[in-house]
């Protein structure tokens, strides 16, 4: 079983006719996910590789009953694609977009919840379920297998690392998802959390996270109070110096707040099994579910 989206999800791409949008859309296809649209605004009646192109998201759920959408525009536009796909309908919205404003995230994020929607990113590399072959994102889908551990992260490329150890392993995975490396994104742990909490498929979650912000502290309260599947994590940045960004707009130690050894006690507190070194999660979250 999977969380967010599976075999019957009807997914369109916005922004399907760019470079990125065109060549990632096929790459869902080509993995299993049903592509049934795109949007790309005064193209419509196109098409791209046969899949149908719409000139808004109106049209597309219209004609093809989507309900996932997955966003390649440039940052500068972003927010307003999010909000036509939330009035349009789109129940599960992917932005892989990086580098859009915070307020102008926060101010499509309100609608979002508002409306009852879900959003995933911006900067994520989506959302995979292996057992129901669906990728929507940018995840390389060969790494990849079916299996009952959920993985959550803040960080696109440490997932692809977590992901291939546990194929490696022998571990196949549920769901795996990036929420996004900005101080502001839609999906937090918790709301992915309670998802896998109550997918009855999904045995144990990966969690991984990164200095900044306070995301993987309420994570561990919230797995103490609530979470009963066994859960492994990992924090990156142990050695990031205080004031210093590293990599992502939200991973940054300010204030005395946000640090790796903070996280750390909190998460392992909750009973949580924190891995310090990334190359064993595979074997430990093996090991873990014996």
């Amino acid at each position: 079983m999977a969380i967010l989206v599976n075999r019957e999800s009807r997914v369109i791409c916005q922004g399907i006719t760019g470079r990125n949008g065109t060549f990632h859309s096929l790459a869902c296809r080509e993995y299993g996910t049903n592509m049934v649209g795109g949007v790309t605004p005064g193209k419509g009646g196109e098409t791209v590789d046969g899949i149908p192109v719409f000139n808004t998201v109106w049209e597309a759920v219209q004609e093809t009953g989507a309900d996932v959408s997955i966003i390649f525009i440039p940052a500068a536009h972003a927010k307003d694609p999010i909000l036509e796909a939330v009035d349009a309908g789109i129940r599960v919205i992917v932005c892989i977009t990086e580098g859009i404003p915070p307020l102008d995230t926060a101010s499509a994020l309100f609608t979002v919840k508002q409306e009852g929607r879900f959003l995933i990113g911006p900067i994520s590399p989506g959302v995979m379920s292996p057992p129901e072959k669906c990728k929507v994102g940018i995840m390389p889908g060969y790494i990849h297998a079916p299996g009952s551990v959920g993985v959550i992260s803040r960080s696109g490329t440490l997932t692809y690392e977590v992901v291939d150890q546990l194929t490696k392993a022998g571990v196949g995975q549920s769901t795996c998802l990036g929420l996004g490396g900005d101080p502001v994104v839609g999906l937090s742990f918790i709301d992915c959390l309670k998802m896998f909490r109550d997918d009855p498929e999904t045995e144990a979650v990966v969690l991984i996270g990164e200095i900044g912000g306070s995301a993987e502290e309420e994570a561990a309260e919230f797995i103490k109070a609530e979470f009963k599947k066994p859960v492994a994590a990992y924090i990156a940045g142990r050695l990031a110096p205080p004031g210093k960004r590293m990599g992502h707009a939200g991973a940054i130690i300010s204030g005395g707040s946000g640090t790796a050894q903070g996280k750390i006690k909190a998460l392992t507190n909750a009973g949580v099994q924190v891995v310090e070194n990334l190359s064993e999660v595979g074997a430990v979250v093996r090991d873990m579910l014996k």
